[in-house]
């Protein structure tokens, strides 16, 4: 598979941009606030380690090829709101395409993840890098599951994933 990136893409609100070191500091509330990690198990109970944790994790995407999470910056204001990407998984012994996100507290139920997600999806079938999509949810995400819904997803099937119970949601290209 080629590395799925947005960079420099936008939407109606969001610039797509490559994350940066230096968006650490701005990061960190996410790890910083209980409810972010709240269905997650595995995660460092220090918000800088698991900050850093999944910066790592990003730029050895990003060096390896697998796909990876954007910055998401308003346009109004350049102020980091999120991160969403397309991502290469393995799920039950297959690779697939994930659109993965997160927002940062301040910045929730505003429609930011919906928009960045549907950014990513209308992106991924118009290059026809893969002919469908997933979204990997534990089973207790409510939030999260009702915004791959309403991004027309569906569930597709329920799995251990990293050591949680998760949801598959999948969307096919039309």
């Amino acid at each position: 598979m080629p590395v799925h990136v947005l960079f420099n893409e936008e939407s109606e609100r969001l610039l797509f941009k490559e994350v940066q070191p230096s968006d650490f500091q701005s990061w960190l509330p996410f790890h910083e606030e209980p409810l972010s990690s709240q269905f997650w198990t595995g995660l460092p109970p220090d918000p800088k380690e698991a900050c850093q944790q999944q910066f790592d994790r990003i730029f050895e995407r990003y060096n390896e090829s697998l796909g990876g999470m954007n910055a998401l910056y308003l346009k109004s204001t350049n102020t980091l709101v999120g991160l969403c990407g397309l991502l290469i998984q393995e799920v039950a012994g297959k690779k697939e395409l994930e659109i993965g996100y997160s927002i940062l507290p301040k910045y929730w139920r505003q429609g930011f993840a919906f928009e960045a997600v549907q950014k990513c999806k209308q992106l991924a079938f118009a290059k026809e890098w893969a002919t469908s999509l997933i979204s990997i949810i534990q089973v207790d995400n409510i939030p999260s599951q009702k915004t791959a819904l309403k991004n027309g997803m569906f569930l597709d099937f329920t799995t251990t994933y990293h050591n949680n119970t998760v949801h598959i949601f999948r969307i096919n290209a039309s």
